[in-house]
């Protein structure tokens, strides 16, 4: 599916960031990744703070092509995930990978599951 389709399905939005607004979600994204190494605190902690980078660079993909996701409609980390390969040439495998940290990331945020150093370190890589 194009970004054209998910534009036409509203899956997306047209956004044009600032260059303001994209430095502070770079920034952002900078920062936690670093506490996402941070080794003395939790892994799930580490795994959020990684899981957030990952999806603060998908957003700056999706703005550097003029989208944005849809936040009204469900599944917009999904979304953003899926456009990787469009926004920023992301391997299908390596996608397959982030769709699965974010299955994981529903399962400790919803129902508490616990995240594995495995599954912290892939999130890391």
């Amino acid at each position: 599916m194009t970004l054209e389709n998910l534009l036409a399905i509203r899956q997306l939005q047209t956004h044009a960031a600032e260059p303001a607004a994209i430095r502070r979600l770079l920034e952002a994204a900078r920062r936690n990744l670093a506490d996402a190494r941070v080794e003395s605190i939790s892994a799930d902690s580490r795994f959020d703070a990684a899981y957030k980078c990952a999806m603060q660079c998908a957003m700056l993909g999706l703005w550097a092509r003029g989208y944005r996701t849809s936040t009204s409609q469900p599944g917009h980390h999904q979304t953003a995930i899926q456009c990787l390969g469009h926004t920023m040439g992301v391997a299908a495998e390596d996608i397959i990978v982030l769709d699965a940290l974010r299955r994981k990331r529903n399962l400790s945020d919803y129902e508490g599951d616990p995240v594995s150093e495995a599954t912290l370190a892939e999130a890391l890589s």
